[in-house]
């Protein structure tokens, strides 16, 4: 911010300018920053538009939402004379202790792990032999990049420090960012590919100039090659041209567009191998993997030039990151192995560690109560896992797939197709055919989302049902049409913030069989587990139509969640509960050394009702129904 305010001068640069800059900083779009603020979305789009072109104006560069950290970062360098004239690879190398800029670093406000690191950062990590791979193939003439990962794995924070080293080897920059183009600009190839040469050219700092060299005649395409080469590649003289596309993956969501620009892409790459002038063009084409689901894309639309996949973080690199963030007790070998722990939970993804790594900083959980609750709807990668299963639940083929990964402890053979998708989202690493999952905390909570999805199946709901073979519904259980209740308070967990902004009542019914554990003990287990089947089942029949989960949990209690209904429509269902149980007249037969109070099973029952809201919880829901149980009981 202080940077920015002696940047702008005299220029605006209030409260909203403010918010604007912090949020893109961190990556927000402006339809989240609008969601947040109560400011209409076109306006702060409309803010922004502004300050990038001020600052743009005065730093003499273009800026961006998108390359805010490395233009920034840049400013930072040169103006404190930080590592001035060393070589810019200082900016990449392993961290040293003895750099004393950490400790003022760590004592300051330490932002939200979320965008690219930027250049100056501490928190960068090496993965070596790709960053000195990169640096190298850049300085190729004619080369062709390609940089390749699921999202958050660092493909943005990689390319700037691959700019950065190319410009300090006297590359000329241009960096495009596909997701700033206006959705019209895909209408139509010629009016995409005069984009393309407009951004360019101004990013060259040279006058357009377009129709000198535009031929509707010749086609676009044809027009687009005659610019680069008569005009772009001749102003240069004997700079190399580095040509950085990043997000192209929103180009392959339109195929009319696609099939046109990366062929043409393809076909530049190979005029490189015979033609001087076009070596002077060095192309990098960064992208998410991740869009290979909805666009239903069984392979890369994409594959030439040198492919660079992005690798997890090794248990040393999670342990020098750990030492960057302060946590003093991760330098020894005690502290490997507690973090040995952590990368079996997330598997070295470059965004998981450093979340966690943030909030164990932050001093307001353990290790231990981090890893507890990772796969949870309360977890810190709840956000994350969410994203991932509703990509998945578009895909029936892969939710099956899924489910025979989590399943089994050891590598599973999948379809090719399904596999590779399961492997762009980074969901699970392949050997030929054979998947096994990436992580543990993908195998924890997939468990748990398909045990609610098979629950939900026997209550009659649309999605699909699976194969029985994977089915995950805790069959230990001697009631297994029931879940258990670890599962329940999961799903109540998971669906809480759904609920709280509908607005509508929620009941939660608690259920016990009156003195069974006193009949178990007179008539032995098989014939009181007998008689627990046959009042289980009257007890789902009653709540089929209004539960939408029933658990069963010690032996003798049953909870179920009924959504849309408010306390009188919870009484009157727990009271046919009662009624059809009395009726079943299923006979205690109790012996004269231990009377029961009534002659046939009975049931207690406790309700509590509410509007979710941010002062409740499920907690609280249930601790509630729970004191309603113990005080019919004390009733009867």
């Amino acid at each position: 911010m202080e940077a920015v305010e002696k940047i702008l001068q005299d220029r605006p640069f209030g409260y909203i300018q403010r918010f604007v800059l912090h949020q893109s900083w961190l990556g927000k779009t402006y339809g989240e920053m609008a969601n947040g603020s109560g400011y209409r979305s076109e306006y702060i789009k409309e803010v922004g538009s502004q300050l990038w072109h001020d600052l743009s104006e005065v730093l003499g560069q273009r800026v961006t939402k998108k390359n805010l950290h490395l233009v920034l970062g840049k400013y930072h360098q040169d103006s404190t004379e930080l590592n001035l004239h060393q070589p810019q690879e200082e900016f990449i190398t392993e961290y040293r202790p003895e750099k004393v800029f950490l400790d003022s670093f760590l004592t300051n406000k330490m932002d939200f792990p979320n965008g690219p690191v930027p250049l100056d950062s501490p928190f960068y990590i090496n993965r070596p032999p790709l960053e000195q791979l990169i640096f190298n193939e850049i300085m190729q003439p004619g080369c062709l990049l390609r940089i390749k990962a699921p999202r958050k794995m660092g493909k943005s924070s990689l390319l700037n420090r691959m700019i950065a080293h190319a410009r300090k080897q006297g590359c000329q920059i241009v960096y495009l960012d596909f997701q700033e183009a206006d959705e019209d600009i895909f209408a139509s190839l010629d009016k995409f590919l005069r984009w393309f040469c407009v951004n360019v050219a101004r990013q060259l700092n040279l006058v357009p100039s377009l129709d000198d060299f535009w031929d509707a005649e010749m086609g676009s395409k044809v027009s687009c090659k005659i610019y680069f080469e008569g005009y772009l590649l001749q102003y240069v003289e004997n700079s190399p041209i580095v040509l950085a596309l990043n997000e192209v993956n929103r180009i392959f969501e339109h195929p009319n567009i696609a099939q046109d620009f990366l062929p043409m892409l393809r076909f530049w790459h190979e005029q490189a191998k015979q033609d001087q002038t076009w070596q002077k063009l060095r192309i990098v084409v960064v992208h998410t993997t991740e869009i290979y689901i909805p666009l239903q894309l069984n392979q890369s639309p994409f594959n030439v030039g040198v492919t660079v996949s992005l690798p997890a973080f090794t248990l040393e690199q999670v342990q020098s990151l750990a030492q960057r963030y302060g946590l003093d007790w991760a330098a020894n070998i005690e502290g490997a192995k507690r973090l040995a722990s952590l990368q079996a939970m997330i598997g070295g993804h470059p965004y998981l560690v450093n979340l966690a790594l943030y909030h164990l900083r932050q001093g307001k959980m353990t290790l231990e109560e981090l890893l507890q609750t990772a796969s949870t709807p309360t977890g810190i990668y709840s956000q994350h896992l969410r994203e991932l299963l509703t990509l998945l639940q578009k895909e029936p083929q892969l939710m099956s797939a899924m489910q025979q990964v989590v399943s089994v402890n050891e590598t599973v053979e999948l379809d090719a197709i399904a596999g590779y998708k399961l492997e762009s989202m980074g969901l699970v690493q392949l050997d030929g055919n054979q998947a096994r999952i990436s992580c543990e905390l993908y195998r924890f909570y997939f468990h748990q989302q398909l045990v609610k999805q098979n629950t939900a199946n026997a209550f009659g709901t649309s999605i699909a049902k699976k194969p029985q073979k994977y089915s995950l519904v805790n069959t230990t259980d001697i009631l297994p049409q029931f879940i258990n209740l670890q599962y329940f308070k999961q799903y109540l967990e998971m669906e809480w913030p759904q609920w709280q902004t509908s607005a509508v009542p929620l009941s939660l019914i608690v259920c016990e069989i009156d003195y069974f554990h006193l009949y178990s003990d007179n008539h032995g287990y098989l014939v009181a587990n007998n008689n627990l089947q046959r009042i289980a089942s009257t007890i789902r029949n009653c709540l089929k139509h209004q539960a939408t989960l029933i658990a069963h949990y010690e032996q003798t209690k049953f909870a179920a969640i009924l959504p849309q209904a408010n306390a009188d429509i919870a009484i009157g269902v727990a009271e046919n509960i009662r009624e059809m149980v009395k009726a079943l007249a299923i006979a205690h037969a109790n012996s004269q050394l231990d009377p029961l109070p009534t002659p046939i099973f009975s049931v207690s029952l406790g309700i509590a009702s509410v509007k979710p809201s941010y002062e409740n919880s499920p907690s609280m829901l249930i601790a509630a129904a729970e004191e309603a149980l113990v005080q019919s009981k004390r009733k009867e």
